[in-house]
């Protein structure tokens, strides 16, 4: 069960809470991206100067929009998979609005930054821009962004296995939702809540946390939420083994991802409609569905998702006991692993080939 990072659209701000003040943990499950990027020297300078610094407005003018304009393309950097990229852009746009004292805008920035170094499985670095934004928000005092950064705190630690953490992190965030009425952060945080419950194990309460989520991201008309939450609800309703709720389900997250063009929510759809099927023995379904993924991930030419379809379909060759063809596919998915310099993956995929082949 995956869950992204989200952020609000305009504003930007949290409030602190305890759970990520925490001595660090979070380094030793996880093979960290050597980046050297680092958004420390981009704090140094003192942000109550900078806000009080008498500034030409013509060169103001001008460092927010070039901070603006490199915030855009970190952000599309972001959404086309290159974090590296992203982290460059941010930092850049973060020294821009350090200069002129736009604290909301670094919150922002920040957020992103953090995003980013997630992708890269850069922990410390993520952590230490979520740090950052604490810092911002609580000068800004922002409630309804307070919301919405509390849940990428706790989708942060659930990543980390801190499920305790998470869970109490989100329910401020709840908390504040429904005392302030914000109906977007309240589907989102229930919906978030509903994941650290499904970690947990108890995937009854779950299914009626998501099922809540629902009824609020429908009043928003947050299509994208909608789907995540599906897809949420539909690996829920597939860990307690109800086939029939779990296809329905993530078909619904499919249409919708389809509709709004949301390919996250489209392929996470399709993968889980790929194990319902499978599960029940609807091999033809599935493999139906594994060639529409392989079609959308060529169409966005991302080699990680062919490569992810390339696995499926071996898996699924090789439970139908057909050998040859699913080494095949695991040669292909080596092939694009190697290319895309995955190790870790490579080795997985000729650990799974080579025991399949001593199987035969």
């Amino acid at each position: 069960m995956k869950q992204r990072l989200v952020f609000p659209r305009q504003k930007v701000g949290l409030i602190c809470v305890g759970a990520i003040s925490r001595p660090q943990v979070l380094l030793h499950s996880f093979l960290l991206f050597t980046f050297l990027l680092s958004p420390i020297a981009a704090g140094a300078v003192d942000i109550t100067q900078q806000l009080h610094r008498p500034l030409n407005s013509s060169v103001g003018r001008q460092s927010r929009n070039e901070a603006d304009g490199l915030l855009r393309i970190g952000e599309q950097q972001y959404a086309s998979g290159y974090a590296d990229k992203t982290i460059a852009s941010s930092l850049r746009a973060l020294e821009l609005y350090h200069s002129i004292g736009d604290l909301k805008a670094q919150g922002l920035t920040y957020n992103l930054l953090a995003k980013a170094y997630v992708q890269l499985g850069s922990l410390k670095e993520a952590e230490d821009a979520l740090r950052r934004g604490l810092a911002i928000a609580r000068d800004t005092k922002d409630f309804q962004s307070q919301i919405f950064v509390l849940n990428n705190i706790s989708t942060f630690l659930l990543q980390q296995g801190e499920f305790a953490a998470a869970g109490k992190t989100v329910e401020d965030a709840l908390a504040i939702a429904h005392n302030v009425k914000n109906i977007e952060g309240e589907g989102l945080s229930l919906s978030n809540l509903g994941l650290v419950t499904a970690r947990l194990g108890d995937y009854n309460k779950a299914i009626k946390l998501y099922e809540n989520a629902l009824i609020f991201r429908r009043q928003t008309g947050d299509a994208v939420g909608e789907a995540n939450t599906l897809n949420n609800l539909g690996d829920a309703y597939l860990a307690s083994g109800n086939y029939q709720d779990t296809i329905a389900t993530y078909g619904a997250a499919m249409r919708i991802a389809k509709t709004n063009r949301d390919r996250t929510n489209e392929l996470r759809a399709i993968d889980g409609l790929v194990k319902s099927h499978t599960a029940v023995g609807r091999y033809e379904r599935a493999f139906d569905l594994l060639e529409q993924r392989l079609a959308l991930a060529k169409e966005l030419q991302n080699l990680r998702e062919e490569l992810k379809s390339f696995e499926s379909y071996a898996q699924l060759y090789k439970q139908q006991g057909n050998y040859v063809t699913a080494r095949n596919f695991y040669e292909r998915a080596i092939i694009l692993a190697r290319t895309l310099e995955d190790s870790k993956q490579e080795v997985q995929l000729l650990d799974q080939l080579t025991k399949m082949l001593q199987r035969k």
